[in-house]
């Protein structure tokens, strides 16, 4: 089973996201049988059969092993893997493209940056799968709380220097051999809990204010 698949098909994208299914996914994390997981579930064995097909057609389940008892042979299912994430290439044809309107002060820019991101990498998971080699790859997870939004300002700008200063030490363009790679950099907000609302940054933007806002801080719609 992998940590993470990347589901691509439109097809399998529309299977997984039937509630039914995503409750059968769920409960497959551990083998079990059409009979266990209607039990479990609370469906009619008949039904559970019926979306089991379906996830086994589009690759989200598989075959883990077949039992005999008796004169009936029990089929037992496992999930393809412990979660699965659906790639924006699954709407291509609306996906957000970072090319479109780079603006490092846009929220927008950053989730389009986000979902190049997904699709991208998820790319590479899915051929390296085929290959059973590991993506050589790397990431950065930190949480900084700013005193102040000069604060948060002087933070990204020297963010940026540092990255773009980085680059510019090791990009070789005409390097024989050499395999190009993306960074990708974003500092943005951490929402509030649903439970605990907390009033926005005084210096941001309103959610309905144009990305190119003068106003907008860093806060409210800031991608290094």
């Amino acid at each position: 089973m992998l940590d993470v698949a990347v589901i691509e098909d439109p097809a399998a994208a529309e299977a997984s996201l039937d509630p039914i299914r995503r409750r059968i996914l769920a409960a497959l994390a551990e083998p079990g049988s059409a009979a266990a997981l209607a039990a479990r579930l609370g469906l009619a064995r008949q039904k559970v059969n019926y979306h089991l097909k379906e996830l086994e057609r589009h690759g989200l389940v598989e075959l883990a092993e077949e039992r005999r008892k008796g004169n009936v042979t029990e089929r037992v299912y496992r999930a393809t893997a412990a979660s699965y994430v659906i790639s924006p290439a699954v709407l291509a044809a609306v996906s957000p493209d970072p090319a479109r309107a780079p603006d490092q002060l846009s929220a927008r820019w950053l989730l389009a940056l986000g979902s190049r991101l997904v699709q991208e990498v998820g790319t590479l998971l899915t051929g390296a799968a085929r290959a059973q080699r590991r993506v050589a790859s790397f990431g950065i997870d930190a949480e900084v709380r700013f005193a102040s939004a000069a604060d948060r300002t002087a933070f990204a700008d020297g963010l940026a220097e540092a990255v773009a200063t980085l680059v510019a030490r090791y990009h070789d363009e005409s390097a024989p051999g050499g395999r190009s790679h993306r960074v990708v950099v974003g500092l943005h907000q951490i929402p509030a809990a649903p439970a605990t609302p907390v009033a926005p940054d005084t210096d941001s933007a309103p959610d309905d204010t144009p990305d190119t806002a003068p106003d907008a801080g860093p806060g409210q719609e800031n991608a290094r």
